[in-house]
């Protein structure tokens, strides 16, 4: 009996060594459809469509403003949390207030809203805080 256990110690620590090593072998898995995921920087975003050199800076568009709260979570205008998912440069609202809506996110605090027909529109959303600025059940930082 104690020659059975002492050929199976070996057997299992060459077992043991033989999976890790074919563990430790494999290749990292392929990202998600999309790119990689992400989030947004944190902070309030305000929303407007493009002006022009000759006229306006550009038109508010207050509706659409949200603000990042944490992770992959927003808070719309109407004060309803929703969640986001950020894959790639491609960021879909998924819950909340802005359910469905599409955003392409160009570059750090920056995206502008996706059309229907998958095309960046003239509506851009710009992150203008990173302070919270929360109302209702939140606390708001103030400047004082």
């Amino acid at each position: 009996m104690n020659r059975a256990r002492l050929v199976l110690l070996p057997l299992s620590s060459i077992t043991l060594v033989a999976l890790a090593s074919s563990l430790a072998a494999r290749p990292a898995p392929p990202p998600v459809p999309g790119g990689t995921l992400g989030t947004l920087s944190l902070g309030r975003y305000s929303c407007e469509k493009d002006g022009d050199a000759g006229g306006a800076v550009g038109t508010p568009a207050p509706t659409l403003d949200f603000q990042v709260v944490n992770f992959s979570s927003y808070k719309g205008v109407d004060g309803v949390r929703g969640s986001y998912l950020l894959t790639g440069d491609s960021v879909v609202m998924t819950g909340g207030g802005l359910k469905g809506l599409r955003l392409h996110r160009i570059s750090p605090g920056f995206v502008r809203i996706v059309g229907a027909d998958g095309n960046d529109t003239e509506t851009r959303c710009v992150l203008t805080s990173r302070k919270p600025q929360m109302r209702d059940d939140s606390p708001v930082d103030s400047d004082d």
